[in-house]
């Protein structure tokens, strides 16, 4: 498993990145909370302090889950019941104390993870919607039976929303996904490509515009 470690006390992150890997797990260990949201494509589970140097942690858990349903776990000395709370109702998948004994830390990992992927199931790699045929594996899109050629960065955004059809997907979570960065792409960018989109499908039923949040992508006849 790809791990991302927020950690900023160097002799707990070494202990941690240690012990994870005679377990079999890659961890990448970063020290302040903006580089979570950097880094956080590229692993499956989130060990998150709440104590980083340059923001809150619970901040960091609320923007991560605005473009992120990543598994995360909560690993800090804040132990108040308040804390905790806020964690867990702010998207934190278990939330665990300091010190924490490192064999009851790997069974948390392991427990988090079989929920994630009990809860996800299998994944659907051609999704249909009416006459439009998304095949996310080939990248290939089908209208009526006919193939339509998308620029990658469209069909880029196609595969987000038609991956969590009839799923509202937020703006930052679609600019997080594509272009690598919810907070400093361009979101005019955005824009243009979903207009192109539309008119290459000839289908603009199929991606519904929800107003203050972001898109939909689903037949509302079905």
């Amino acid at each position: 498993m790809q791990i991302l470690l927020a950690e900023d006390d160097d002799g707990v992150a070494a202990a941690l990145v240690e012990v994870l890997y005679d377990h079999g797990h890659v961890t990448r260990r970063v020290r302040y909370g903006r580089d979570v949201l950097t880094y956080h494509r590229s692993s499956d589970l989130l060990l998150l302090d709440l104590g980083l140097p340059d923001t809150d942690g619970l901040d960091v858990l609320r923007a991560l889950r605005a473009v992120s349903d990543m598994s995360v776990v909560v690993l800090t000395a804040r132990g108040d019941e308040r804390s905790v709370v806020r964690g867990l109702r702010l998207g934190a998948d278990d939330y665990l104390v300091k010190p924490v004994r490192l064999a009851e830390l790997l069974a948390r990992i392991d427990a988090v993870t079989r929920r994630t992927t009990a809860k996800d199931g299998p994944t659907l790699r051609t999704v249909r919607a009416g006459d439009v045929e998304v095949d996310l594996d080939a990248r290939r899109v089908r209208v009526d039976g006919a193939e339509v050629e998308l620029t990658t960065k469209e069909f880029d955004i196609l595969a987000v929303l038609a991956g969590r059809a009839g799923t509202a997907v937020s703006r930052e979570q679609l600019l997080d996904e594509v272009w690598g960065d919810a907070y400093h792409a361009v979101s005019r960018s955005l824009d243009v490509h979903l207009t192109q989109l539309r008119a290459k499908l000839a289908r603009p039923e199929l991606l519904t515009t929800i107003r203050g949040f972001g898109y939909r992508f689903g037949d509302p006849g079905n």
